[in-house]
């Protein structure tokens, strides 16, 4: 008789692992037990040798799908233990000494098993919207604390009833130890407040539909359902209470509706993500690819950017779904609720995030119905409390290659690598903000909070910071934030009685590409956003880096260019395009031909392009800046695309968009040497767009142009400075990289030099990934200190 206490490490908890201890141990005929401890699992099996060592091999083997093992450990156990020869599931427990680090599970969407249950009418859970089980459910948006038990989450105020209570004690039921376990009887029920819609109620509805929608005391459960859809199918605005937050639901294939839905919100041109049924009614809008159709089924369920058909799709969606791009945001139900609503209307459905443009996401009730009060038209909402706020996460592929856009639902806040070995904290920048904690090893990438700009999300950032410290056991003894002082996030950490460390923006781009793919030496890192301040005091954006984790010097970067009026050229790329055309570094090319200059102020209003170059020539209220995204805009402006953007990236979008699938050869271009940098005068390149344009040649062949020169300048950038002995991997990040084709002709061109060369995948490669770049250099700074 062998004795074996064991140890289990990673995401364990909530993904259904006592429950599969139990039966593998049961299974070979070993005693014992097992337990959720601290962030862990722990226990001890007795037993024959070979069948322990064979438990321990399908610790790791055979885990659950949702389980993420990261160690494994045994010690000797107790050979005379008190208790019975058999194998139990024991109470959780508090370790003596807390874990450094634990790890959080998060949501998954509804799995197969619970989904045909949902539609089998002998199914006692039939219709039940929050059907789940160890395989999938709400986690991190429910957990209040580890070990994970159900009183430590917000289904504590639903007592099991006798049927669900027999299932959670059944070793061979699905339900064994699933904590979010409910039933119609016992669990969380749906209420509806608003219209109860402008259609007859059914005959399904029951004899008495008629005096329950007519009831003053509100709608539930199933009526509060049927109200919903009834509002959905006239064409109204449903706010939804999902998994991490409201969302707001309308008819994807109703113009009218998405169009209200863009006024309400504000949020006149940003793409909104559709939700469909399943994978065909995918692939009829949208083409499915391999890799396209593993990230739409897998648990996190994110919204994936797909190509879509062209006038195909029954119905069609709304051409004001993604006005003007060839790409459409699908993904598939989440919840019991969203698969109801699909089945019962038969209609894709715009799922957007419950909040006005620039605000956090709505959670609480109360909150909610403030906020949305003028955009929703009613409110289907539940009794389950929402501890944690999660947006969609998104992500794109570029051929074989994934990138994260958002990292939130169903991703944050599962660990990521680290070199971390005393607690740190990063504390991101300013859009798209986040923040990470990392320790012993491993990184917790927080959700997405949104722009840091005002009271309200800088309250969701100290919320959301408060609650990862509490369920990790992180306690920072390092504060990592951007350069820039007036970022809310920067002047907080400077506040807070820790040591600080302070992260240019694009070492934190390439730094968070590099900690992802465990690039320990040094690299070539490309960082391409729009801005960010640089370590001598001006705006950075097109920069080549030779770095590590722990530091980086500038290898070569755009040209500067003024951006006239500062913060409004951004939302005015006709701005930032006369910038580059009057008052570009010079660097030895000739400024543009003037008849060419004049072919593009044309279309603008003379007086403002008359005090915008005597804004220019004087250099006044004119901040310079190398940055990519700018360069992106002012081509989508000289290309006429756009002069007035809405959201961040928009007019580099449209850009990629005008490209299409165009093959072009690359406009002018120059790199010169310039202050011992390899600089990228931009000059041609725009004189080239511009003449060009003037001679005719089609609008999707200059952009295709452009792209193209982009990926061309930078790899002669990055093979000059492999010539100068520089480093032969390469890390690219920032927001310009989300750009599909950039992406691809830069990676072909890198890798036809024999460099090796990465991106981001599960970290976005945005500024959602700033706060684990930024974790990741401080714990490189600050390596061997107590």
């Amino acid at each position: 008789m062998t004795a074996r206490h064991f140890r289990v490490e990673g995401i364990v908890q909530g993904v259904g692992f006592r429950p599969f201890v139990y039966r593998t141990a049961s299974g070979l005929g070993l005693s014992g037990w097992v337990a959720n401890v601290g962030g862990r699992v722990e226990g001890e099996v007795r037993g024959p040798g070979p069948a322990i060592e064979e438990f321990t091999v399908r610790l790791r083997a055979d885990a659950p799908a949702l389980a993420r093992v990261r160690r494994v450990s045994l010690t000797p156990g107790e050979r005379r233990p008190a208790g019975g020869d058999g194998f139990e599931v024991r109470r959780s427990a508090q370790p003596a000494a807390r874990a450094t680090t634990r790890e959080v599970p998060p949501d998954a969407a509804i799995c197969d098993a619970c989904l045909s249950e949902l539609r089998d009418p002998a199914d006692r859970r039939h219709r039940y919207p929050f059907i789940n089980c160890t395989d999938c459910g709400p986690r991190a948006t429910i957990i209040e604390d580890l070990p994970y038990d159900r009183i430590r989450t917000t289904m504590r105020r639903f007592p099991l009833c006798a049927d669900c209570a027999a299932e959670y004690a059944d070793p061979a039921d699905r339900r064994f130890h699933a904590e979010p376990v409910a039933c119609p009887v016992c669990g969380p029920r749906l209420a509806w407040d608003g219209p109860h819609g402008g259609n007859a109620p059914r005959a399904e509805d029951g004899p008495d539909a008629e005096d329950r929608l007519r009831g003053e005391d509100g709608l539930y459960g199933e009526d509060a359902l049927r109200a919903a859809e009834r509002v959905i199918a006239a064409g109204g605005i449903v706010a939804l209470k999902g998994l991490g937050g409201y969302q707001l639901v309308c008819d994807a294939t109703d113009p009218r509706a998405v169009a209200e839905v863009r006024r309400r919100k504000r949020r006149p041109a940003k793409p909104l993500a559709v939700m469909v049924a399943d994978v065909a009614a995918a692939a009829r809008l949208a083409r499915v690819g391999t890799a396209e159709l593993r990230a739409l089924t897998a648990p996190e369920r994110p919204v994936v950017l797909l190509a879509r058909r062209p006038g195909r799709g029954t119905p069609a969606l709304a051409p004001e779904v993604h006005p003007g791009l060839p790409r459409a945001g699908l993904f598939l139900p989440t919840t019991g609720t969203h698969q109801l609503l699909l089945d019962d209307l038969a209609l894709p459905l715009v799922v957007t995030s419950g909040n006005r443009s620039g605000e956090p996401i709505a959670v609480d009730d109360a909150d909610a119905r403030r906020a949305l009060a003028g955009i929703a038209d009613g409110f289907l909402s539940h009794d389950r409390p929402i501890r944690s706020r999660y947006d969609d996460s998104v992500v794109v592929f570029a051929g074989r290659t994934r990138v994260t856009v958002r990292r939130a639902r169903g991703l944050a806040p599962a660990p990521l690598p680290s070199a971390a070995r005393q607690p740190v904290a990063g504390l991101g920048a300013h859009l798209k903000h986040t923040v990470t904690l990392a320790a012993d090893g491993r990184a917790h990438l927080g959700p997405h909070t949104g722009d840091l700009a005002d009271l309200p999300t800088h309250a969701a950032f100290l919320a959301a910071y408060a609650h990862l410290r509490r369920l990790t056991g992180i306690e920072p003894r390092v504060l990592a934030h951007d350069l820039h002082p007036g970022y809310l996030s920067t002047q907080w950490a400077r506040e807070q009685p820790l040591p600080c460390v302070a992260v240019q923006h694009h070492h934190a781009h390439v730094a968070a590409c590099a900690a992802e793919h465990r690039v320990r030496g040094p690299f070539v890192g490309v960082a391409y956003d729009g801005l960010g301040l640089g370590d001598d005091g001006t705006l950075w954006g097109g920069e080549v880096l030779l770095a590590d984790l722990a530091g980086y010097r500038r290898l070569g970067r755009f040209a500067t260019a003024p951006l006239p009026g500062g913060e409004a050229a951004v939302r005015h790329p006709c701005r930032t395009a006369l910038g580059h055309l009057l008052g570009a570094e010079p660097l030895g090319a000739p400024p543009p031909d003037p008849r060419l200059v004049r072919s593009f102020t044309g279309r603008l209003d003379p007086a403002e392009v008359a005090a915008l170059s005597a804004m220019i020539a004087r250099g006044v209220r004119c901040p310079r800046a190398s940055s990519a995204g700018r360069l992106f805009d002012a081509a989508a402006s000289l290309l006429g695309l756009t002069d007035r953007v809405t959201y961040e990236g928009e007019a580099a979008v449209l850009l990629e968009a005008a490209a299409g699938a165009e093959r072009a050869a690359p406009l002018a271009w120059r790199v010169v040497r310039a202050g011992g940098l390899w600089v990228y005068d931009s000059t041609p390149t725009l004189s080239d767009l511009l003449r060009r344009r003037l001679d005719g040649e089609p609008v999707a062949a200059a952009a295709a142009a452009f792209h193209r020169t982009l990926a061309v300048v930078t790899a002669e950038i990055v093979t000059r400075a492999v010539a100068d002995d520089a480093p032969r991997t390469v890390c690219l990040g920032g927001g310009c990289f989300v750009n599909r084709r950039l992406l691809t002709e830069v990676g072909r061109l890198l890798r036809a030099q024999g460099l090796t060369v990465f991106a981001g995948g599960q970290v976005p490669v945005g500024d959602g990934g700033i706060s684990y770049g930024q974790a990741a250099v401080a714990a490189a700074r600050t390596a061997g200190k107590g």
